[in-house]
């Protein structure tokens, strides 16, 4: 897959030279607490927001660059296609392809006034300690959950197994299209939507003991996913105006006309 940068130095995240990386990673591990996840869901679920067609949410994501992204500074439209096209170049499935797509569409939530902090960046549990295979695990320590006895333990305020569709996970894109598209994508892409963003747990392994048997198999197509996600990423911009008709198919294939945002 061609690529500007070798494999190895992608998610470099310590020899970035990008200061907004990390200074939107000390925003977003010192205030996605527990209480804040939990106020951004009844903020936002059950979806209420808007009604918008899929083509409205991704002209609107050439607006946005994911400031915790240490790879690549284009916008998110281009990642889209990035993912999308490296995917269709492999042969995967239609509905593999578009969910490549519109894997990151959630991050419109930066155009209803959501700090990048509380949209983009990898994912992880709330209300149980925080692992150290997350990136900046040290900024952590600013978060007041990390020292709350209710919190603080390895399992916290779960049970070992429950599953990781139990989980609270730190609110953010991935979750918010999870809800958005759950009705209407295949059920091995939901899986792809709602953790792609979890490396702590599908990259690094952390968080194994939450996992119940049917998280093995999230835990493949997350991980099949995951190269066309991240090693897609190029300086060159995808030609919007020539791939687009075929996006335009793709789409009212397998989605409705407009979605409940």
């Amino acid at each position: 897959m061609a690529s500007a940068k070798a494999h190895a130095s992608y998610r470099d995240f310590e020899a970035d030279a990008r200061p907004s990386v990390r200074a939107l990673y000390r925003e977003n591990h010192a205030r996605q607490t527990l209480e804040f996840v939990l106020g951004q869901h009844e903020r936002y679920l059950p979806l209420r927001r808007t009604r918008m067609g899929v083509f409205e949410a991704i002209d609107r994501l050439s607006e946005i660059v994911d400031d915790s992204d240490p790879d690549i500074d284009l916008s998110q439209l281009d990642h889209a296609l990035q993912t999308a096209e490296a995917l269709r170049a492999e042969g995967a499935p239609r509905w593999l392809v578009l969910t490549g797509f519109v894997h990151d569409l959630g991050k419109v939530l930066c155009l209803f006034g959501e700090p990048q902090w509380a949209v983009v960046g990898d994912t992880f549990p709330v209300g149980c300690a925080f692992s150290d295979r997350i990136v900046f695990p040290e900024l952590f320590a600013a978060n007041p959950d990390a020292a709350d006895a209710r919190y603080a333990s390895e399992h916290g305020i779960y049970a070992a197994g429950c599953g990781l569709d139990a989980l609270r996970l730190s609110w953010g894109h991935d979750e918010y299209l999870y809800h958005v598209l759950r009705d209407h994508l295949p059920a091995p892409a939901l899986p792809i939507i709602r953790y792609h963003s979890f490396y702590a747990w599908h990259r690094e392994g952390a968080y194994a003991w939450a996992a119940a048997p049917e998280d093995a198999e999230k835990r493949d197509v997350v991980q099949r996913f995951n190269p066309f996600d991240l090693y897609s990423k190029t300086e060159t911009r995808p030609d919007w105006g020539a791939l687009r008709p075929y996006y335009e198919r793709l789409v009212h294939e397998f989605l409705p006309e407009t979605l409940q945002w």
